[in-house]
């Protein structure tokens, strides 16, 4: 019976919902259904993507290529909220409104909040790991993927096959996915695969050898990625040093999105267990950032043509479910200006090459009339003004500097405006094709993106995160003169399954059958016996911190200190 479902599926008749004993088969936006689960799950992420950005890019579409609907478009489903937890920026406390990629991703990755710049960790001073769907559907056998023009090791595929601390630890990200399992991941970021010698940042080791020990085949341009087949089972990609280049900026030597995810398609559906990938425009976040809007409009456009792909497969593929969305919206993006009620489209495709590209000869210019000649070069303009020419010497005033001021000028040529180089608070889309679609219509919150995926996929994201959470905890820490690692006594300890109490200056940590008190004036240790103990004690600011010796002999174990990835090894 099911194969004849099956067969009216692909042959694209319409179906209704149909009964057979317990089993409910359906048709679901062109999309068999059974029981409401997919064996395939897509997620895709347009980082920075908010409804400016959406609405400039069809905008563009329509007025300039006559085309007047996004390939998205007819798969909207609703909006989410980005909010993140309080925390910390720079020692400031902040409220979490606006959120960065790291704890935007680890929303809608694991399905949990935490803070900016936690990479799929718990908001603690001993943070826990949360799995996310592409950890679960690991470990339920499924294949797995990860692709994106940002670099690999970025916050948003971070989230979903590594943890740390903090998201700039992005050599422990590479690491970690050496060890993840995931089978394809494509993207930038070569740089943190190699070392310092081979042009790199790592200080350790290349991984590359230890990838290719694994079974993976490694690739690093266009060419290469269409040679790979279905049987090659596991593959990085790596087209650049950092990111992928800008689209108004790529040589043949680098694949578009569509293209990177193509081919992961095209690898992973080989896997008869199913799988799941994430697939993220990651740029057009960076131009949201640089206030470039004709490089935006153009990494928008990528990333919609890598949707049709993923679109376009699971309609064929007919158990698959989709769902796209974005971590946030990036520039506070203004689609007029100065209270002119006109945008000028038609100029919005008449930069060569993106601000970034730029940046080198920007910062080389010496005179004004040096401006004038590399915006003349690069664009429509050639009645640059002093004012506008004196603006981009002298920079916009943010870390942007000269790049900042060019398109400071461009934008105001554009008539479109930004409220400045970072993120906003604004909800952003929802997409969804599949069985996805309905547990995701209306206004949901960013986490409710992984629960839904985990249950359309049907794996267990709680009992992953139980697994992760008995093998690594990342507690805050601190390093003293002697270059000893030291951890936070209370939390640490309580974390562990201890106890950790003061009467007046003492402080008394119990174990597994032992007792610490640590005088917290004098900074010394004694055992329950009376003996002084043989750790460094460090209070600071009226916290104490002790060394992993002093836990290991309250537990009883024999945890380790991962000193990359900045977390203790439990067993």
């Amino acid at each position: 019976m099911n194969k004849f479902w099956r067969g009216l599926a692909a042959s694209g008749l319409a179906l209704s919902v149909i009964v057979t004993g317990s089993v409910v088969v359906a048709k679901d936006n062109g999309n068999e259904v059974a029981n409401g689960k997919s064996k395939n799950l897509i997620v895709l992420i347009g980082d920075g993507m908010g409804p400016a950005q959406i609405s400039a890019a069809r905008y563009y579409q329509q007025y300039e290529k006559g085309i007047q609907k996004l390939n998205l478009d007819p798969y909207y489903v609703g909006q989410a909220t980005t909010y993140a937890d309080r925390g910390e920026d720079g020692g400031t406390i902040v409220s979490g409104i606006v959120t960065d990629s790291a704890s935007a991703g680890t929303a809608f990755a694991t399905g949990h909040k935490t803070y900016n710049a936690g990479i799929s960790v718990s908001n603690e001073d001993v943070s826990k790991p949360f799995a996310s769907i592409i950890e679960a559907a690991e470990i339920s056998g499924k294949s797995t993927g990860l692709v994106t023009t940002a670099r690999i090791t970025h916050a948003t595929p971070a989230v979903y096959a590594s943890h740390v601390r903090n998201r700039d630890n992005e050599s422990a990200i590479a690491s970690q996915y050496l060890n993840s399992g995931v089978d394809v991941l494509f993207g930038g970021g070569k740089s943190f695969f190699v070392t310092k010698e081979e042009k790199g940042k790592r200080t350790d080791r290349s991984l590359l050898p230890a990838f290719e020990a694994k079974g993976y085949k490694i690739v690093e341009n266009a060419q290469n990625l269409k040679t790979l087949t279905a049987k090659d089972a596991k593959v990085l990609g790596l087209f650049g040093s950092s990111h992928v280049a800008y689209v108004p900026d790529r040589t043949a030597e680098t694949p578009s999105l569509a293209e990177m995810t193509s081919k992961a398609l095209e690898i992973l559906s080989a896997d008869q267990d199913g799988f799941a990938i994430m697939i993220e425009g990651g740029r057009i976040d960076h131009a949201g950032h640089a206030n470039d809007l004709p490089t935006l409009v153009q990494e928008a456009l990528d990333f919609d043509a890598a949707f049709k792909v993923a679109i376009d497969f699971a309609k064929k593929n007919g158990n698959t479910s989709v769902v796209v969305t974005a971590d946030h919206e990036t520039g506070g993006l203004s689609l007029s200006r100065d209270n002119i009620y006109e945008v000028n489209i038609d100029l919005w495709d008449k930069q060569k090459h993106s601000s970034e590209y730029l940046i080198s000869a920007l910062d080389a210019a010496k005179t004004v009339a040096d401006i004038k000649k590399i915006v003349s070069d690069n664009t429509w303009i050639t009645d640059l003004t002093d004012e506008e020419a004196q603006l981009i010497f002298e920079g916009d005033g943010s870390s942007y500097k000269r790049e900042g001021g060019y398109n400071a000028v461009i934008s105001k040529r554009l008539l479109i405006g930004w409220s400045g180089h970072g993120h906003s608070a604004v909800d952003v889309g929802v997409w969804a094709y599949g069985p996805i679609a309905d547990k995701l219509k209306g206004q949901v919150d960013n986490t409710q993106i992984a629960l839904a995926g985990a249950e359309v996929l049907g794996v267990d994201l709680a009992k992953a995160t139980t697994e992760l959470q008995s093998k690594h905890l990342y507690p805050k820490f601190k390093i003293n003169w002697e270059k000893e690692v030291l951890y936070p006594a209370e939390a640490l300890i309580e974390s562990l399954g201890g106890t950790y109490q003061v009467n007046g200056s003492n402080a008394t940590l119990t174990g597994k059958g032992t007792v610490f008190t640590v005088d917290l004036a004098a900074g010394t240790a004694t055992t329950g016996g009376g003996k002084a103990a043989s750790f460094t004690v460090d209070v600071d600011n009226g916290t104490l911190y002790l060394p992993l010796p002093a836990f290991n002999q309250l537990t009883g174990k024999t945890m380790t200190w991962d000193a990359m990835s900045e977390r203790l090894q439990l067993n």
